[in-house]
This record gives C-alpha cells, sequence and structure tokens, in this order.
C-alpha cells in the first residue's frame, strides 16, 4: 500500500519543489487534531489552516510513479468546496473531464463513523437522492473519509476534497488544491482539448505567485479566518484584511481585464472560487457584510467575466454552496436555515470588453 509517495520521481515537481509535511508539528503546536475546519483553532481564538499532506505528482515522463494517463486519474470534489472547485474549473476549462473523471460529494456534512462523531464529506447511496452528487463507483466508499484510510492505514489528518485518486495503485496521489492545478495545466497537455491554455506561463509567474499569496491570505482563506474567528480581536484583524484585499483587486481591475493584464491565470481561476460565493453566503454566514461584491464594480462584472467562459458555470452548483455552508456549521447556524437570496444571475451582461484589444 502507498501511504505518502515522494514526488522525487516527478519531472513536474523538479521544476516546482514543495516541501513535504510529514513531520509537521504545526498542528500539535497549536491545535488539537484537526478532523474538519472546525478544529482548526488557535488558543486566541483565531482559525489557521493546517497543511495538506499527499503531495505526490502527476508527470508527463511516462517513467514516473504517475506519469499522466487518460483515464488512470480520479477526481473527488464538492461542488461546495472552493479549493475543489479550483480543480473541477481546470478540467473544464482546459479540456480534461474526459481524460479524468470526476464524483461530487453531497453537499452537507454528515456523521462519517458510527463510532465517532466526526462529521464531513459523505458521497449519496443512489444516483437521485441528491441532484449533482454521485456514489462512489470506483471504491464503493460511503465517505471521504474512507478514501484516506484506504490509501493510508496510519492517516489521523483531515478529510478534505479535493482528492486526485489513482485508479492503478489505489492511493492519494495529492489532496492539495494548488499543486493540483498545476499539474492539470502541464501535465496533461498530450490529451487535453485545450493544450494551448496556459494558466501558469513562465514569464508571469513572478507576479500570479505575488498575486496568490495576498489574495490567499486576505480573501480566499480571509473569509474563512472571518467566519470561524471565535473572538472579535481576530475576526476584526481578518475583515480589515479582507476588505483591504478586495479594495486592491477592484482597483487592479479599474485598469485591465484580469489580474495579470489581458491573460486569463491562475489567479483568476483562485479568486473567482471566493467571489462566486461571496454575497451567496460569506457575506451573511462568515459576516463578511462591511461591502458586497455587487458594490464593487469591477470586481462584479470581472465575475461574471469569469462565470461565462465556456465550462465555467457547469463547475458552480450554487444549491450545493448554499447548503454546504448553511447546514454544515451548527456552531455557526444551528437550525440550519438557508437564506432565500441573493440569487445573482452571472450571466447578465458585463463590461470586461471594454479592455480587449
Amino acid at each position: 500500500m502507498i501511504k505518502f509517495i515522494p514526488n522525487s520521481h516527478s519531472v513536474f515537481a523538479s521544476k516546482h519543489p514543495i516541501t513535504v509535511f510529514s513531520n509537521f508539528n504545526f498542528t500539535q503546536r497549536t491545535l488539537k487534531m484537526a478532523r474538519s475546519a472546525l478544529d482548526e483553532m488557535s488558543e486566541s481564538g483565531a482559525f489557521i489552516r493546517s497543511p495538506s499532506t499527499f503531495r505526490s505528482f502527476i508527470s508527463r515522463d511516462p517513467n514516473s510513479t504517475f506519469p499522466a494517463e487518460p483515464g488512470r486519474y480520479h477526481l473527488y470534489v464538492s461542488y461546495a468546496c472552493p479549493w475543489a472547485s479550483r480543480c473541477l474549473a481546470y478540467l473544464k476549462i482546459k479540456g480534461l473531464d474526459k481524460a479524468i473523471d470526476f464524483t461530487s460529494v453531497k453537499p452537507i456534512w454528515e456523521r462519517t463513523k458510527e463510532n465517532d462523531e466526526h462529521m464531513g464529506w459523505v458521497f449519496p447511496d443512489t444516483e437521485t437522492e441528491q441532484p449533482g452528487a454521485a456514489p462512489d463507483h470506483l471504491n464503493g466508499a460511503k465517505t471521504i473519509r474512507a478514501l484516506y484510510e484506504l490509501a493510508s492505514e496510519n492517516y489521523s489528518g483531515k478529510y478534505t476534497v479535493p482528492v486526485l485518486w489513482d485508479k492503478k495503485l489505489k492511493t492519494i496521489v495529492n489532496n492539495e488544491s494548488e499543486e493540483i492545478i498545476r499539474m492539470l495545466n502541464t501535465e496533461f497537455n498530450e490529451i487535453a482539448e485545450n493544450p494551448s491554455l496556459d494558466l501558469y506561463p513562465s514569464h508571469l509567474q513572478t507576479q500570479i505567485n505575488e498575486l496568490n499569496d495576498w489574495i490567499y491570505s486576505g480573501i480566499n482563506n480571509g473569509v474563512y479566518k472571518c467566519g470561524f474567528a471565535k473572538k472579535q480581536g481576530p475576526y476584526e484583524e481578518a475583515a480589515k484584511q479582507l476588505y483591504e484585499a478586495l479594495d486592491k483587486c477592484e482597483e487592479i481591475l479599474g485598469k485591465q481585464r484580469y489580474l495579470c493584464g489581458d491573460t486569463l491565470t491562475e489567479a483568476d481561476v483562485r479568486l473567482f472560487v471566493t467571489l462566486i460565493r461571496f454575497d451567496e453566503v460569506y457575506a451573511v454566514h462568515f459576516k463578511c457584510n462591511k461591502k458586497l461584491l455587487r458594490e464593487y464594480p469591477n470586481l462584479f462584472n470581472y465575475t461574471k467575466d469569469l462565470f461565462q467562459i465556456p465550462g465555467m458555470s457547469s463547475t458552480v452548483n450554487m444549491e450545493h454552496i448554499k447548503k454546504h455552508y448553511y447546514g454544515s456549521h451548527p456552531t455557526i447556524n444551528p437550525y440550519g436555515i438557508i437564506p432565500f437570496g441573493p440569487n445573482i444571475d452571472y450571466l447578465a451582461p458585463h463590461d470586461r470588453d471594454r479592455f480587449a484589444s
């Protein structure tokens, strides 16, 4: 059984070195064992996300441990999860959804085992139980947790999505969305329907990395730091950083169509998955209500622009998104009430064509 496979065989990894967190003592130092995001709290009441653990790479090198082969890999996602939605977006816009199939779990967390209290991602029993979700026909797993335990008998971390699964070796290749999208961007180009689309071009990588850093801290993870904070101080600090970052994006997008100019990049996809959830969920559920997305003219039109990229809208299932957040966090929303609105039409016309060359 493969547990945590080093990435030394991967050509991709040699170009994009990473840190493997097998001996990382972060959670031991600041947290109890995190079984879900709700557990990742510091003593100050701040939310601190712990790192992913399966960090191997798929490579275009046919001699690698995980070669890029059509039909070999499966992506497990939740439409509700922004990190998983990044990966699903790449499948669609790169034209890889025929080479890599995927399955979505149900949106609301449920008990994953009878003998403990863990709540997490669960597959439906039938195709019709929850539209958009499907049983795990590949491994017969009832939960995402079961996949982690199948891949590693000694696993004791979070049971998160996305999960990039190797059907041949019956193990998890990677559960870090940032690395999965990099693989999907380059390593499958020989079988992608849209191989010329490069969302991480070499001449923009420094700029993309810089954008990713502050957008992740302030916005992608920032909404969670607001929503999961258990004390007023950490909440206010996270909210301040969130709106500073949103204001900065608004300014950038007032001058150009995308974050890096006239080229769609990874940075845009990473920002999009948070923006598309902002008014529907984060403004209410995570108390990010100082200013709505719709009150940012550049960001709002930008979000509509990205939503209308062929394939992108199919990655947004707002029913799953709202059911998950409002139904899976009883400490925030104990009665699981799902708000009616605002039901935004992201197919409405936008003004981003004004930047077309």
